[in-house]
């Protein structure tokens, strides 16, 4: 074909060709070894560490809340202190109408001292002066009697010298066998009134004693119980019942008068779930916070860790949340200073086991 070059079978254009495909092969291989040379060496991606453990939870006291009723039914006399109010361990805080739970006392008292007199009397026996007129009533019945033998002696006698007769003298000896019956009465009274007590008659009065003593205590007891007293120092949290207002003891349907706490510290019950309970452990860092603070942390440690999975303490509003997930109750404690009002819902946050290096950071 004309107008066309043909190089197939040229030596020296072969050549040409050869030694163009070297240079441009020689040139990739400077650019690429340039650009490796160039380049910075890429970093290894960061480990990833452990994520905090969160759930929500509740602000309580230190000592829990400590719901305090009646055990008695009743209606409320008093209730002597309002809501934010200190007290103190034994601290009468409330009354119950009690006037008939007096007189009960009362009426006890005087049965005890009733019986304590009782038994002083059989332990000590008669008085002086009963022992002395069974005493005189004795001599008085011996002089009698021997006032009657000797009448008895004369008519014996006379009726030997035939001066009286038969009649006469049996006369005499009934006087005699009389007197001598009424002298032996007077004897065995005056044992009776002089001896000691007899072991029944003073075991009797002592059981009886001991009896109004028992109705004295239980009478005591159930007043007592008309007075609701403070198990701890700490403060009202809660008023739930005022003067003038019945209050009942039910084991189905509590009623308490006042709810109480120690908030010298304050705690946090979180609901850890499930799928974290390996993770958590005493003294971890951790801390919460409240839609109400803002951003503000509230810094603590665990103290306390559940033993055993239950249902869900704290719900959230999320329209999503799942209400049929275990959790494991785990107590933290706040640092003082920590003043969040008892109830507040939070969100709690415990840290791995580097939380204090985090939180330093």
């Amino acid at each position: 074909m004309y107008g066309k070059l043909s190089l197939q079978n040229s030596p020296t254009n072969r050549a040409v060709v050869a030694g163009g495909l070297g240079v441009i092969l020689l040139t990739g291989t400077v650019v690429l070894a340039s650009r490796r040379t160039s380049q910075p060496a890429s970093k290894a991606a960061p480990i990833q560490g452990p994520e905090m453990i969160a759930g929500p939870g509740r602000i309580e006291p230190l000592s829990e809340d400590i719901k305090i009723g009646s055990e008695l039914s009743g209606r409320l006399k008093s209730v002597k202190v309002e809501e934010g109010d200190r007290i103190r361990r034994g601290e009468v805080l409330a009354e119950l109408e009690n006037a008939d739970y007096l007189a009960e006392v009362q009426s006890a008292k005087a049965k005890v001292l009733a019986q304590q007199a009782t038994l002083r009397k059989v332990i000590n026996g008669a008085r002086h002066q009963e022992r002395a007129e069974a005493l005189s009533s004795v001599n008085e019945a011996k002089a009698v009697w021997e006032d009657a033998k000797s009448e008895l002696h004369r008519r014996q006698a006379l009726f030997a010298a035939g001066v009286v007769s038969r009649e006469e003298l049996e006369r005499y000896e009934r006087e005699a066998d009389v007197a001598k019956a009424r002298y032996d009465e007077a004897v065995q009274q005056h044992a009776l009134i002089d001896d000691h007590a007899r072991e029944e008659d003073r075991s009797l009065a002592e059981a009886e004693l001991k009896l109004a003593q028992a109705q004295l205590q239980d009478a005591e007891a159930k007043y007592e119980k008309t007075f609701i007293r403070s198990p701890i120092d700490g403060i009202v949290l809660r008023k739930h019942h005022r003067s003038g207002e019945s209050v009942s003891n039910s084991s189905t349907a509590p009623d308490p008068v006042l709810t109480i706490g120690n908030r010298e510290r304050i705690r946090v019950r979180v609901d850890v779930d499930e799928t974290d309970v390996n993770r958590v452990r005493i003294g971890q860092v951790a801390y919460v916070t409240a839609d109400a603070y803002g951003k503000q942390k509230f810094w603590g440690h665990v103290v306390r860790i559940g033993q055993q999975l239950g249902p869900k303490n704290v719900r959230t509003d999320d329209p999503t949340e799942k209400v049929d997930t275990k959790i494991l109750e785990t107590l933290v404690e706040l640092e003082p200073g920590s003043n969040l009002p008892d109830g507040l819902r939070v969100d709690a946050f415990i840290l791995p086991d580097q939380g204090d290096v985090a939180r330093n950071h």
